[in-house]
């Protein structure tokens, strides 16, 4: 396997984002195995918790440049940054372009309907970034998810998280062996509450992250 060569760069401050009109949101991610996941679905089941909809499975392709620079940014917490990707459920192909971006103000995600596209040839798909110039197709990313609502809040639970690096000839996977649970909550959302509905110390979680890294290091 070929290691990507790090390069040093030379940081600009980029002209990111018009923040007007935007509907920031919160999320607070939590770590566990499978076993506490089970463990704990269960207790808030008991709680009170209900299902929201069916699970499903999701799938995403990320695009980063050829520096890795988003992956480097999400590390080092710089802001304001973008993760840009492509998704799709389960053997649906109706394929949707997806840019999250974190900012002092907060979490934003556009959404724009790309429609079908050939998965096969997911290594094809170069895109353009005003921020970031040319983009590439780097991480397929594949994981169940399960959707309940508890006191007014969304909760997901993340698990069976798959990776693959996207190269034209090169296979190579990896399992993670942690899943994440998920609050989503607007901004107005007062911290207190939700510390008091479910307590836990919140990690971060980035998924594309810990995919890079599987491969890297």
């Amino acid at each position: 396997m070929k290691l990507i060569a790090l390069v040093i760069i030379k940081m600009m401050i980029i002209p990111l984002f018009n923040l007007d009109n935007m509907s920031f949101r919160k999320e607070k991610k939590f770590r566990f195995n499978k076993s506490e996941l089970k463990l704990l679905k269960f207790s808030l089941i008991e709680k009170g918790m209900k299902v929201l909809y069916p699970e499903r499975i999701i799938k995403s392709c990320y695009f980063d440049t050829k520096n890795l620079l988003m992956f480097h940014q999400s590390e080092e917490g710089i802001l304001p940054r973008k993760k840009i990707r492509y998704r799709w459920y389960d053997k649906n192909i109706q394929v949707k372009k997806e840019i999250k971006i974190s900012s002092i103000e907060g979490r934003y995600k556009k959404t724009y309907s790309i429609g079908s596209i050939n998965l096969s040839k997911l290594n094809r798909y170069n895109l353009y970034d005003k921020n970031y110039g040319a983009i590439y197709p780097y991480l397929y990313i594949k994981y169940c998810r399960e959707y309940f609502i508890y006191r007014n809040l969304r909760f997901t639970f993340d698990s069976n998280i798959e990776y693959e690096k996207i190269e034209s000839n090169i296979n190579l996977k990896s399992l993670d062996n942690d899943c994440v649970m998920e609050i989503k909550t607007p901004n107005t959302v007062n911290a207190d509450y939700l510390e008091k509905i479910f307590s836990n110390q919140t990690e971060r979680f980035s998924k594309y992250c810990r995919g890079v890294k599987s491969f890297l290091f």
